[in-house]
């Protein structure tokens, strides 16, 4: 009775159903998931090209997304390598085929380019590491080489069971001998290997209950060598002469087919048997490896190690803690949160930033819970609100176990040198390392003040050349002949649509149409555009330009601002995408025209140049804490002229990582009636973002001057007095109402000082729960880390499950006054607004022009509710002067000016630079903080 035929095209179709099926069970849980296979060619060899096509084919077919990788036969070892090293590193793709032999002209170490594949990526199975896997008999963690896992998938079509049974394999090559040895020795069968050197190879064979023959040569295993019944698996494949074919040959395996079928109980033919099955188990590996990437990436599932805090008493200095604290590999870090290699940009060991094609990665992943932390109106040295947020994701992190983030602003280096210090937090409560932190981080900052300065300068220069050209002159310059002609670039032709001019040949322009196009005719008194300096200087607060005798007597007086005060950094804050970012960079207006157009960067033709600037700074910095949380650092807005908090992006990507039932972390600068309130009507309006929780921070010595106590100058909380405290909570009460005005549960977090007396800040906790806050607690993170704000993560986390009615305070169609007034009336207690001439100039020009349906960023000073700094508590009683009004149009806002506001500081009697140094054997930084 002849055996019965083991047919591998049917058995390769079944499986290949199989695997379609479960790409679309992937594509139901992502739909922009799909497995990803890369086939690496050195060369151009028929019969390689062949074996490729036959791969696409089948991966099509299955929905696997493969690419073939064509590198000449020119390519070196290091060219091949390099290839490599780019697809390990593209989390797209989930299985590496590197197609031998490798058609090079030069010599190439094949052992060592199959190795460079990385064994998670590794579908054939050959690495050393994946072959040590195999015979080690950890089948469940490597890949199994195709054709072996073919003959194994044939054999279990036959119903024989492998244990027990005696196995021959003849062969030992690492691609199918030496693996078929492993694969049927751990599937408890008894094995021998047989080889061109085994003695009586025939009666070695005849003992086999299951042979697989992969010898390489043409019909070596004759059939009466063949035990009664066996199962013959035939990997051969070769070309014997035959005259009856039209080419003069014909396919054999390496068993006579012929009498072997008489002999087997099972058998595979040659072709049609193994060769399918070769193909199907590569889809198979690409697909169980696309599996396996999703079951250790799955969104929100994050294995993530904390540092366990060393704490001293009395507590040490920033910098001393700081240092107390050796922080994980920031790698380390990304991988324990869920981000890809190829998603981290690493800036050194403790720095990286974050691709934002993480956001379509995951973008049909649910957000976690989003919390904002602000504070009462703060004394000069502030409340503690940078700390609080640290503190507080410690606590729901390294404490309570629960997947956070905290987002907070990178702060400008100029108080960082200056009087204020910087922003990292304190305490045991830090963002490290600390001096990263404060100083260049990843250059960000810098980016920006080339950005904002090359906008200085193309306005200044505009208005020299226009100044003493005529319109032809000018026009010939701004499109120049290059190769005879001339040529109009992209930005060019973007203002001639603008005005109009439906045209893209410069020859064809009437004199008429090159005079508007080529003269902006900036006014040059009503430039608002500033040039920008990280660094606190107070004698470039007005400055003269255009001095030198080459700019023939044009002269203006100008400013500096402060780099964070710059639009662009306001951009940054806001944007959310990259192409949202070169749009609102387009948009920025810098001046107006004499006839009372607006004249933005895209006029000026500098809007492609600042998003190449800034190309960069629009990816996430990622840091840590203390303890080991995840910290995305990223823009850092000035919370007066401009909104006050960190990125949406940021926010955006950490609310994917966390997962739903993680918690993002974010800080508003200054108390809630600025940072707050800005947070809400401009952060939030152009995010889409909802929050769950507002943490609301107060300190018992900030209460006591709101009460009447004297203005805080030192940590000193002027002594136990209930009446004071009692008075003062009446600012607490007011920004509890301000945030409640939103519909967002409060949490007030009061942050504990060792002056502090038990009944003082029951006292608070008490007035706070009646004042409408969802939950008050004291807070000792300064001091115990995130132990310290347990409480605090308890009533937030509580919190974000309570009922929420978020709206905003006004709606973007009304009119520019009523919006003022709205926030003046409603956040800060006033009686009304008033316009003063220039403000009521700026209302009309910007609803002429356009911008009336901004938001509104008020500018106005953080120490009081109202206009004066010197009120405290709640002022009653008031009108709000509103000086002048401006308008940041790429950020998306206005900001009206309530009385003067410095937008560059200046440097103290005793700067703290005086205590900054560098050890120049360790490369420590000393005396920061």
């Amino acid at each position: 009775m002849s055996a019965q035929i083991i047919s591998g095209k049917e058995v390769s179709a079944q499986v290949r159903e199989r695997l379609r099926k479960d790409v679309e069970q992937m594509k139901l849980k992502d739909s922009n998931f799909r497995p990803g296979l890369v086939v690496l060619q050195v060369g151009d060899r028929d019969d390689s090209n062949l074996y490729i096509s036959m791969k696409l084919k089948a991966a099509a077919e299955i929905g696997i997304n493969a690419t073939h990788m064509r590198l000449p036969k020119t390519a070196t070892e290091e060219e091949v390598l390099h290839s490599i090293r780019e697809v390990n590193e593209n989390s797209s793709v989930h299985g590496l085929i590197v197609q031998l032999p490798l058609d090079s002209v030069h010599k190439i170490d094949t052992e060592k380019v199959t190795n460079a594949v990385a064994p998670e990526k590794d579908v054939d199975g050959l690495t050393s590491i994946n072959a040590g896997k195999l015979s080690r008999g950890d089948l469940g963690d490597c890949f199994i080489p195709c054709t072996p896992n073919g003959c194994m998938e044939l054999i279990r079509q036959t119903g024989v069971s492998v244990a027990g049974k005696r196995a021959v394999v003849i062969g030992r090559s690492k691609i199918v001998g030496a693996p078929m040895h492993d694969l049927l020795l751990w599937s408890h069968a008894t094995v021998t290997t047989c080889h061109s050197k085994t003695a009586d190879l025939a009666g070695e064979v005849g003992k086999a209950d299951i042979l697989v023959v992969g010898i390489g040569k043409a019909e070596m295993v004759k059939g009466e060598w063949i035990k009664k019944g066996a199962v013959v698996i035939d990997c051969g494949i070769n070309h014997i002469l035959d005259d009856t074919k039209a080419n003069g040959k014909r396919v054999v395996g390496d068993v006579h087919y012929a009498s072997a079928k008489e002999q087997a109980g099972f058998i595979t033919p040659v072709p049609g048997g193994v060769g399918p099955m070769t193909v199907a188990m590569l889809m198979a590996n690409t697909v169980l490896s696309a599996k396996r990437f999703l079951e250790t990436h799955q969104p929100g599932k994050w294995d993530i190690s904390y540092t366990k805090l060393n704490l001293q008493k009395p507590v040490p200095s920033d910098i001393v803690v700081s240092r107390s604290c050796v922080p994980k590999p920031i790698d380390r870090l990304a991988k324990e949160v869920g981000l890809l290699s190829d998603e981290v940009e690493l800036y050194g060991k403790t720095k990286a930033k974050v691709q934002l094609n993480i956001i379509k990665r995951l973008q049909s992943q649910p957000d976690g819970k989003y919390v904002v932390v602000t504070g009462i109106t703060p004394t000069p040295l502030g409340e503690g609100k940078s700390t609080t947020t640290i503190g507080l994701v410690q606590a729901l992190g390294a404490h309570m176990k629960l997947n956070v983030f905290a987002c907070v602003r990178q702060p400008s280096q100029g108080p960082t040198f200056g009087i204020k210090g910087g922003a990292a937090g304190g305490g045991y409560s830090q963002v490290i390392p600390m001096e990263e932190f404060n100083l260049h981080l990843t250059g960000d900052i810098h980016a920006i003040t080339a950005a904002n300065n090359l906008v200085a300068a193309a306005v200044d220069a505009r208005m020299f050349h226009e100044a003493t050209q005529s319109d032809k002159a000018l026009y010939n310059r701004l499109v120049p002949l290059s190769g005879g002609q001339r040529k109009f670039s992209p930005i060019q032709i973007h203002r001639l649509k603008k005005l109009g001019i439906d045209k893209t040949d410069p020859s064809t322009l009437t004199e008429e149409e090159i005079t508007r196009f080529a003269r902006l005719d900036i006014d040059p008194s009503s430039v608002t555009w500033q040039r920008v300096l990280d660094t606190n200087d107070r004698f470039l607060r007005k400055i003269t330009i255009g001095q030198a005798p080459t700019e023939k007597g044009y002269t203006r007086e100008a400013q500096f601002d402060i780099t964070v005060a710059s639009e662009i950094m306001a951009v940054l804050a806001l944007t959310s995408s990259l192409e949202d970012m070169r749009q609102r960079l387009a948009k920025m207006v810098v001046a107006t025209s004499r006839s009372g157009q607006p004249i933005t960067t895209e006029d000026l033709g500098v809007s492609g140049a600042l998003t190449v600037l800034m190309k960069d700074a629009i990816k996430p910095n990622l840091m840590q804490t203390l303890e080991g949380t995840p910290v995305f650092v990223h823009a850092g807005p000035f919370a007066n002229i401009a909104h006050g908090n960190s990125s949406i992006l940021a926010d955006k990507i950490a609310l994917k990582l966390v997962g739903p039932d993680g918690f993002v972390v974010t800080e508003a600068g200054f108390g809630a009636d600025i940072g707050m309130e800005k947070f809400f009507n401009i952060k939030c309006r152009y995010s889409g973002l909802r929050p769950h929780v507002v943490v609301l921070v107060a300190t018992v010595r900030a209460l006591k001057m709101h009460g009447g106590g004297p203005t805080v100058g030192s940590l000193n909380n002027n002594g136990c007095n209930l009446d004071l405290l009692r008075n003062g909570c009446s600012n607490m009460r007011k920004q509890i109402e301000n945030a409640k005005h939103f519909g967002v549960p409060v949490v007030v977090a009061v942050n504990a000082f060792k002056t502090d007396t038990e009944a003082e800040l029951d006292l608070v906790c008490s007035m706070a729960k009646d004042g409408g806050a969802f939950d008050a607690v004291r807070c000792s993170h300064w001091a115990e880390g995130g132990a310290g704000a347990m409480a605090l993560g308890q009533a937030v986390q509580k919190a974000s499950d309570a009922p929420s009615n978020f709206k905003f305070l006004y709606e973007l169609e009304l009119p520019i006054a009523d919006k003022i007034r709205i926030i003046a009336q409603k956040i800060y207690g006033a009686d009304d607004i008033e316009l003063l001439p220039e403000a009521q100039h700026k209302v009309e020009l910007y609803t002429k022009q356009g911008f009336g349906n901004l938001p509104i960023c008020m500018a106005k000073t953080h120490l009081s509710l109202s206009h004066e700094a010197d009120k405290k508590g709640v002022p009653t009683g008031f009108v709000v002067p509103i000086r002048d009004i401006r308008a940041s149009v790429g950020a998306g806002f206005l900001y009206p000016l309530v009385g003067t506001m410095p937008t560059i500081p200046g440097l103290p009697t005793r700067p703290c630079f005086y205590d900054i140094d560098l050890d120049p054997e360790t490369e420590q930084v000393n005396g920061l903080f």
